[in-house]
């Protein structure tokens, strides 16, 4: 679906649920990904970006919001599918290129009452990040592209910020469900106090589009909308 003249969401289902999969769009940079969804997806992925027009050799980065599975778990296959380089936060890369253990892991219990995250997690395959991001530093991409770090969900989310359509992509610091703006997810934020005060950073964006990873694209009263869940 194409939010506008540098945006298209790609919908990836995970069970029930649907991820938004963002993918920002410059005509002489080439296409920039935005998270991976699950593992065995990147065919699936590749299949929706050509139905957008965008090849697999248009497909020059991926950035990774953190570290958790349904975000990096076709981030190796589409590497090698597309040659595309890899981008995250710096304090994130460790976490997700496996050189520290995720900062979290669902209990054993629930990965033994729960085979199919069992065997998601078992199958992610890592592998290095290419580039560093930095918060506050600004990709020259679709009209500029602003680095927001937003720990609390992980401790190097960030969040995406497109000045020129003042598009905000929120990864998991925020979610949504039929266009209503809603906080972080709670029982999957370990850190609730730096993931609010994260909110209230974006709060402080002018923003007239907001596209959470877990509900999707957010597009009526949206500065308001993303106000009101900083004051909660």
């Amino acid at each position: 679906m194409k939010i506008n003249d540098d945006l298209v969401v790609l919908a990836l289902p995970l069970g029930e649920w649907v991820m938004n999969l963002s993918v920002i769009l410059d005509a002489e940079k080439g296409a920039t990904l935005v998270d991976t969804g699950v593992p065995g997806q990147a065919e699936l992925i590749l299949e929706k970006l050509a139905a957008e027009g965008i090849s697999a050799t248009d497909l020059k980065r991926i950035i990774i919001t953190h570290q958790d599975a349904d975000h990096i778990g076709s981030m190796v296959a589409l590497k090698e599918a597309t040659g595309a380089e890899l981008l995250a936060l710096d304090v994130e890369i460790p976490y997700i290129d496996g050189s520290l253990p995720p900062f979290k892991m669902p209990p054993p219990e629930r990965l033994a009452e729960n085979p199919g995250l069992k065997a998601m997690i078992e199958a992610l395959r890592r592998c290095p990040i290419d580039v560093a991001l930095r918060d506050g530093e600004v990709l020259d991409l679709a009209g500029g592209v602003a680095v927001v770090a937003t720990p609390g969900h992980t401790r190097g989310h960030i969040s995406l910020y497109l000045n020129r359509t003042q598009t905000l992509i929120t990864g998991d610091a925020l979610t949504s469900s039929e266009g209503t703006l809603g906080g972080p997810m709670e029982m999957a934020t370990p850190d609730m106090v730096a993931a609010k005060a994260s909110v209230v950073r974006l709060a402080e964006l002018d923003v007239k589009q907001i596209v959470a990873y877990h509900g999707g694209l957010v597009d009526q009263d949206a500065n308001g909308q993303l106000r009101r869940v900083a004051a909660e």
